[in-house]
C-alpha cells in the first residue's frame, strides 16, 4: 500500500437473527459467505469492519460449519483468533458512520429475512452508497434486503437492474421454501428487477452499476474477489 494513501474500508453487515421461524431450526450468516470477503479484501490490504443491528456476537448458521459446506477460509476462520474476537464483538449497525466506508458487503443466511430485510438504517444505507456510487455487494439471501430500497426518486432501487441472488429452486432443495418469510426471487422480479439465475449452487455473479450480487454460497469467493477489484481501481 503506498503511503499517502487512505485505507479503503468494507463495512460487513451481518444478522442477529438466528431463528428459522418455527421450525425449531437455528440459522444465521452462511459461514464461508463471511470468511471469504473477510480474507479476501483483508488480504488486499483493505480494513473490514463486521456490523450487526444488534451488535456483539452474531450468529453464524451451524449447517454452514459442517461439511460439505466447509471452505479453506472457514477452517482458517475458525482457527484464527483475530477474526474470531471480530466475530463476537460485531459493531451495532445504526451507531456506524457509514460514510467513512468505501463499500459495504452483505452476507446471506436466513436470519438476514427477518432482521436486515426490514432495517431502515441499512435500507437508507445502501440507498445511499447506490446513489453515490460506492459498491454494494451481496450475496445468497441478501439480496433480498433490496425488496423494500427505494431511491431518491421514489422508484425501487432494484427496477430495471440485473442481479440475482438465491433461486426458489434452490430453497426447495433444501426444504427451507416453506419456513421463508417471503421469496427474493419472486419479490424482486415483481419490483421490476431482471433477476437471473445460473446452475443451482454454482457460482454465478452479477454486477449492475455499484449493485454486485452473488447467487448461493459458491458465488461468495468471485463476489468478494470482484469487490476487492472494483476497489483497486
Amino acid at each position: 500500500m503506498s503511503t499517502g494513501n487512505k485505507q479503503k474500508r468494507v463495512l460487513l453487515v451481518m444478522s442477529s437473527y438466528d431463528d428459522m421461524g418455527i421450525s425449531g431450526k437455528q440459522t444465521g450468516t452462511w459461514f464461508t459467505e463471511l470468511a471469504a470477503p473477510y480474507y479476501i479484501l483483508t488480504e488486499a490490504g483493505y480494513e473490514v469492519v463486521l456490523a450487526s443491528p444488534e451488535g456483539g456476537e452474531a450468529p453464524i448458521d451451524l449447517l454452514s460449519m459442517k461439511t460439505p459446506f466447509t471452505t479453506d477460509y472457514t477452517e482458517k476462520f475458525l482457527n484464527d483468533p483475530v477474526a474470531n474476537f471480530a466475530a463476537k464483538r460485531t459493531r451495532v449497525l445504526r451507531n456506524i458512520d457509514y460514510n467513512t466506508f468505501d463499500a459495504v458487503f452483505i452476507p446471506g443466511g436466513y436470519g438476514l429475512l427477518t432482521d436486515l430485510a426490514s432495517d431502515q438504517h441499512l435500507i437508507k444505507l445502501i440507498k445511499d452508497f447506490y446513489e453515490t456510487g460506492r459498491p454494494i455487494a451481496m450475496v445468497c439471501h441478501a439480496p433480498a434486503i433490496l425488496r423494500d430500497v427505494k431511491l431518491s426518486n421514489g422508484e425501487f432501487l432494484v427496477k430495471g437492474v440485473k442481479l440475482t441472488g438465491f433461486k426458489d429452486e434452490e430453497d426447495a432443495e433444501i426444504e427451507l421454501d416453506k419456513h421463508l418469510l417471503f421469496s427474493l426471487e419472486q419479490d424482486l422480479k415483481l419490483r421490476g428487477a431482471n433477476y437471473q439465475s445460473g446452475i443451482n449452487w454454482e457460482p454465478h455473479v452479477i454486477a449492475d452499476g455499484p449493485l454486485m450480487t452473488g447467487q448461493s454460497p459458491a458465488s461468495a469467493t468471485p463476489l468478494a474477489e470482484a469487490l476487492r477489484d472494483t476497489l483497486k481501481q
